[in-house]
């Protein structure tokens, strides 16, 4: 109660600091196409409020509780020649696209926080260290929040990344932590670059960013459209629901694989989280032959159970008769081709009871919670 009271004392704090700065303090500021995105003392009294009274029983999985990963190698990943992806975490992901690796989202450090001390923690290990991975042809950011641009991980890639492509404005922080001017490249919404037979387009995503109190919208935020010679993959970054998927549809579509934020979220900030069914409603729009729903099954951010959103998503994705791919950390997905993947956070929920209560009463409520939500 103590560390609770004194985390809402803080919060008040930095936003009263935040709202008396004075406006003309702050540089450009990017801004949505459809929701300007604003929290006032009001809104982020109720989100505090939230957090303080939530009864989630499963925020984490238990310390018996061992989420699988398939640990991967350089001379693993090197083997066959077909179009690859693998989920790292997050929304970290690493692909084989027409003979080059490229990263999204790289985030290897143990916690999502701008300290190694304190802030959310890893549910498990990556697949594969830094040190470990092949040469990397690009990596690809789509926001500057602390789970989605990991500085040490950065750092860590330098050797490794041939070039790092991000949104407006991003690059000044790979700038600040090493990487050469000439390797960045920084896109605006609808503007691309070819890295060889791929190319790399950012379009519009839902959101916001910033690192730190006063730094809000100063970078751009992005979702991004990944084009081989064989196979199109779409890349959603963090996004609340907005007209902008049905418009990258229509330009770009069909996508091969739709890589989509799924975690999360929550009604008091579904402006720039979607809800899952919001999920698979992008993915629709996308015109998406499989979804590979991202964002969730690593770091505890929002007000759910952890595994609530793979549970949530695959209800709907049956619903729908959508190709749903739920791959274990560093288990391989073929992007033309994917192989029929399991629900493999059931199996670590039944290895025990769940604060106390049935594991199987634990997911019947998720199915009811879907049930409502989906009508």
């Amino acid at each position: 109660m103590k560390i609770l009271l004194t985390l809402i004392l803080v919060l008040i704090a930095c936003l009263v600091v935040f709202y008396l700065i004075p406006k003309s303090s702050h540089s450009h500021k990017f801004t949505n196409e459809e929701v300007i995105y604003k929290t006032d003392l009001s809104d982020m009294w109720n989100i505090m409020k939230a957090f303080a009274t939530s009864n989630r029983q499963a925020a984490a999985p238990e310390k018996h509780q061992i989420i699988p990963v398939q640990p991967l190698s350089k001379a693993r990943l090197n083997q066959g020649t077909d179009d690859m992806l693998y989920r790292l975490g997050h929304s970290s992901l690493l692909m084989r696209l027409d003979g080059d690796f490229f990263l999204l989202d790289p985030v290897f450090s143990e916690r999502a926080s701008p300290v190694q001390w304190a802030g959310p923690k890893r549910f498990h290990s990556s697949p594969i260290s830094v040190a470990e991975l092949p040469n990397i042809k690009a990596a690809i950011i789509s926001h500057d929040h602390y789970d989605h641009l990991d500085e040490a991980a950065i750092k860590a890639l330098i050797d490794k990344v041939e070039t790092f492509v991000t949104p407006l404005k991003v690059g000044k922080y790979l700038r600040q932590w090493g990487v050469p001017s000439e390797r960045i490249i920084e896109l605006n919404w609808w503007q691309e670059t070819a890295l060889g037979s791929v190319t790399l387009t950012a379009t519009p995503s839902q959101h916001f960013s910033g690192r730190g109190l006063l730094d809000r919208d100063q970078t751009l935020w992005a979702s991004w459209v990944i084009a081989g010679s064989r196979n199109r993959i779409f890349f959603s970054g963090d996004s609340g629901y907005f007209d902008g998927f049905k418009q990258i549809g229509e330009r770009f579509g069909p996508f091969d694989l739709t890589l989509i934020e799924t975690g999360a979220y929550n009604e008091l900030w579904r402006d720039i989280h979607m809800l899952p069914q919001e999920s698979v409603q992008a993915h629709i729009d996308l015109q998406g032959k499989a979804m590979l729903p991202i964002h969730n099954g690593t770091f505890d951010l929002a007000l759910h159970d952890w595994f609530d959103p793979l549970e949530q998503v695959s209800k709907l994705a049956k619903n729908h008769s959508i190709t749903l791919l739920t791959p274990q950390f560093g288990e391989p997905v073929n992007v033309a081709a994917p192989a029929p993947t399991s629900p493999w956070w059931r199996q670590v929920m039944l290895d025990k009871q769940v604060g106390g209560e049935d594991v199987s009463n634990k997911l019947q409520q998720a199915e009811i919670k879907q049930s409502r939500v989906s009508h």
